[in-house]
């Protein structure tokens, strides 16, 4: 579930459950934020659909909700009586408790490490059999998150706060200021990824934290884009990495290099004792992964993942023409001095 609806949906139980008399749907709309946002960036209907799917929601989570047609105002009132949703006691037995501590090892290096220690210790000072914190069970999961970008991402997205970051995108020469309003992370195949929008491109990107250089830094104001309803971070990044792509490449591949290329090759030719013939998935992103293999690679079609590839291989020659140049100025100047 998205952040900005989790809240959304928790902003309105808690509405409905620290009230003692009904409220209608304009004092619920003035007291959640979503909800006058709603109202005023779009119209009264858009604000209506949220709030009757909103409602619905929480009823199939299990919130009753009473509807009063009595109100004074002539509107229908809505509250959710206490006495009708008093959660029953947390028993656990010593499996279903055995579950919560390895779940609660899962996150190590994170701010939810010790979220998730003080929640458990509250469990067990209410009598759950947990097993003592020194026992340690032949499976130990880990989800590190050590890049600096995680916890002040991680934030900005709980809070909807605009971020700036300077960003090396895969195959770039040099790092590029990017401007992003964060939906949400998720760890994929060892690495977290970020989704957000990218006000510059005015478009939905993802981010890889750890080509994140320098400090996130938060902006004021709100949100320009519309924040998904339900945001899957891995389809966005199995997009971008041209998974699932229809479209074929054709590349001409040195033997005895890029084995990773040739795991996904759909059709491999032998052209001749020195070079292969590939054809291969075409996605968004493939320019850069074939740059990585200089020499050992030359792009046949289509043309513009041609040029974009030839593109980049000479940024990459121009920024080493570059260095060796102020490196032989350094050398001559220490010579002479």
């Amino acid at each position: 579930m998205a952040i900005a609806k989790a809240e959304r949906l928790m902003n309105l139980a808690l509405c409905l459950m620290n009230t003692r008399r009904p409220l209608s749907k304009k004092e619920l709309r003035e007291s959640v934020e979503a909800y006058r946002e709603a109202w005023q960036n779009g119209s009264e209907d858009a604000f209506n659909r949220m709030f009757e799917r909103d409602k619905d929601d929480l009823r199939e989570l299990g919130l009753v909700i009473d509807v009063d047609e009595n109100s004074l105002d002539g509107e229908l009132g809505y509250l959710a009586r206490a006495d009708r949703n008093r959660l029953p006691e947390i028993a656990l037995d010593a499996e279903e408790a055995a579950a919560l501590t390895l779940v609660a090892r899962v996150w190590q290096q994170a701010k939810m490490s010790g979220a998730a220690s003080g929640a458990l210790q509250k469990l067990r000072a209410a009598g759950v059999p947990f097993a003592e914190a020194e026992t340690h069970s032949a499976l130990e999961p880990r989800i590190p998150a050590r890049e600096a970008a995680f916890e002040p991402l991680l934030t900005a997205a709980r809070d909807r706060r605009p971020v700036t970051f300077e960003y090396r995108k895969a195959g770039g020469a040099a790092a590029e200021q990017r401007a992003v309003e964060p939906w949400a992370l998720e760890c994929w195949r060892g690495h977290w990824y970020l989704a957000g929008w990218d006000r510059d491109r005015q478009d939905a990107r993802v981010f890889r934290l750890s080509r994140i250089t320098g400090k996130v830094r938060s902006r004021s104001g709100a949100f320009t884009g519309d924040v998904p309803e339900h945001v899957d971070v891995r389809a966005y990044v199995a997009t971008f990495a041209g998974e699932g792509a229809t479209a074929t490449a054709t590349v001409r591949l040195r033997r005895g290099a890029g084995f990773p290329l040739r795991t996904k090759a759909l059709d491999t030719r032998r052209v001749d004792e020195h070079w292969d013939e590939l054809e291969i998935p075409y996605g968004y992103g493939l320019g850069a992964h074939l740059a990585e293999f200089g020499p050992d690679l030359v792009v046949l079609g289509p043309d513009d993942l041609r040029a974009d590839v030839i593109d980049r291989l000479r940024a990459v020659a121009g920024l080493e023409a570059t260095a060796a140049v102020t490196l032989t100025g350094a050398a001559t100047e220490g010579a002479q001095a």
